[in-house]
């Protein structure tokens, strides 16, 4: 399928204007409700919505809240004992601020991946994933300040939030992904946060089956991986409509981060990449399919996001915008299902 002319680098200054709006706000609310809106304008304006974006920002301005106070200042000494440290937000985005300013930003990209991808299923794994939409967003067109300050919020989102999963041991191994997260066993407590959920988990299918050769085979696993976690929203996604997103967005992330880093981060990034979607089917997946859903019969893939534009629903612009990426028919009956499932916010 030909998306160039509706996915082709914004040229209206629209993703700017908005992310120049978004960088007075915090990355959370609610005390720890990620804020949602820079992924879902990016996503937005990366097929055709651009029109309807301060709208909807004006729409979702109720949720945002301001950044919080600085604590102390974040220092290359002194970063070990802030990871992870929530309240620290303002103070990661700053350092962050300053080390995209003074040096290139893959170069910070590249030595603060490994760092943070043990933690890669924090903050519900919304900190990656809004890494994945500022890289794709800095690798497909000019990397202006905007842009890269967009980055810097990201990272800072995920090294407060970083925390890495308990210690897990490796069922059986499973042939390919979709047979692995059929195979993942539901944490014996569905209820509660994410948090309290991820607490629980001891043990995923090892997979791959076998270590990847290469930097090109861990780049085909992860692809298989956002294939498998987006067909399988189709089926289970009703078990918890928003956040079995995560399953595949996650992985998304990751795998339209991975131009961006050394190859030899690809297989490490694999790995996280299927320990962040294999928590998230855990937490929430129910534990028999529905009925599969219908498979549209003559919309385009434009079409479909544009359904989910008018819908309105951030989760539900974000795996859309997931779906699309996969671009088969499976992939986009899999987004309309999160149309119907998830509830409207316009």
């Amino acid at each position: 399928m030909d998306l160039t002319a509706a996915t082709a680098p914004d040229t209206s200054g629209t993703l700017d204007e908005a992310l120049e709006r978004l960088h007075a706000f915090g990355p959370e609310r609610g005390g720890w409700l990620s804020n949602h809106a820079p992924m879902a304008v990016e996503a937005l304006v990366r097929h055709g919505q651009a029109p309807g974006v301060h709208r909807w920002l004006d729409n979702y301005r109720a949720k945002l809240e301001d950044m919080p106070d600085r604590v102390a200042e974040v220092t290359p000494s002194s970063w070990p004992e802030a990871l992870g440290d929530p309240r620290r937000m303002a103070d990661w985005t700053a350092y962050f601020v300053r080390e995209t300013a003074g040096r290139p930003w893959r170069e910070v990209l590249a030595e603060w991946w490994p760092r943070l991808l043990p933690g890669i299923a924090a903050g519900a794994t919304h900190p990656v994933i809004r890494v994945g939409h500022s890289v794709r967003t800095l690798l497909d067109a000019e990397e202006n300040a905007p842009r890269v300050t967009e980055l810097a919020h990201a990272l800072g989102y995920w090294a407060a939030r970083h925390q890495p999963l308990p210690p897990l041991s490796a069922l059986a191994p499973a042939a390919d992904a979709a047979a692995a997260l059929d195979a993942v066993v539901p944490v014996p407590e569905q209820s509660g946060g994410i948090r309290d959920r991820l607490g629980q988990l001891t043990a995923f299918p090892a997979w791959p089956e076998q270590p990847v050769a290469g930097p090109e085979a861990a780049r085909a696993r992860l692809t298989e991986l956002v294939r498998a976690a987006t067909h399988r929203y189709a089926t289970y996604g009703y078990g918890e409509p928003i956040m079995l997103v995560h399953a595949a967005t996650a992985p998304n992330a990751v795998l339209r981060t991975l131009p961006a880093l050394p190859r030899e981060l690809w297989a490490p990034s694999l790995d996280a990449a299927w320990a962040a979607s294999a928590a998230v089917t855990a937490a929430y997946s129910p534990a028999r399919p529905a009925d599969p859903a219908p498979v549209p019969a003559g919309l385009s893939p434009e079409e479909v996001f544009a359904r989910a534009a008018a819908h309105g629903d951030d989760h539900t612009i974000k795996f859309t915008d997931t779906a699309l990426d996969i671009g088969d028919a499976t992939a986009l009956a899999a987004a309309l299902r999160s149309v119907e499932l998830n509830p409207p916010a316009l």
